[in-house]
């Protein structure tokens, strides 16, 4: 039963750079900070991965969280999310992406393990890079962009200002969702958050 006991890869996905700290595609550095202030943990450059990295436990003697924000662009993340897992042991199945999901509208959170990557860089990226589509993601909807946007815009602009009003709430029960799937599992977490 060691496995039980070992940690859990948590990976925010986002571009580094002060220019893309708002956007869209950079939610999942914001939902990887929140869980970093609440495990009391800070982040620091890796120096085997080109990324940086924060380490906490869920509560007393809970289980150990590994948050990852890799420093690489979107399109490359899988290189630092796999060296990483390798170099702690940590099995594709304990890896947890948390990313901006364009088919999900705005003001939703949901889960799922493996499955496609909906044309998203970062999720194929870490595909790719770990050999496999199996790992849980917590997709977190900005919907499809207004009138003929390219998506590509769409993710690199900032939330509107009218996003941003419920944006703190939704970052924070992203944590929770992030949380849930680490304690509880994929499939009780979906029956949890997936009513709304």
């Amino acid at each position: 039963m060691t496995d039980e006991a070992g940690p859990w890869l948590v990976v925010g996905l986002g571009n580094p750079g002060r220019e893309y700290a708002n956007n869209r595609h950079n939610v999942g550095f914001m939902v990887a900070d929140l869980l970093a202030a609440r495990l009391g943990a800070t982040f620091g450059r890796h120096r085997r991965a080109v990324a940086e990295v924060a380490e906490g436990r869920l509560g007393f003697g809970g289980p150990k969280l590994v948050l990852l924000k890799p420093l690489t662009y979107m399109n490359l993340s899988g290189g630092p999310v796999a060296g990483t897992a390798q170099f702690l042991k940590i099995p594709p199945t304990r890896v947890i992406a948390v990313h901006d999901e364009l088919d999900i509208p705005y003001g939703q959170v949901r889960v799922k393990f493996g499955g496609g990557e909906g044309g998203h860089n970062g999720l194929r990226s870490m595909s790719k890079s770990l050999g496999t589509k199996d790992y849980a993601r917590v997709r977190f909807g900005v919907g499809r962009p207004p009138g003929r946007q390219d998506p590509a815009d769409f993710v690199l602009s900032d939330f509107s200002a009218a996003e941003r009003k419920e944006l703190e709430f939704l970052v924070d029960r992203a944590a929770d969702v992030v949380e849930s799937v680490v304690v509880k599992g994929v499939e009780p977490t979906q029956n949890l958050y997936h009513g709304g």
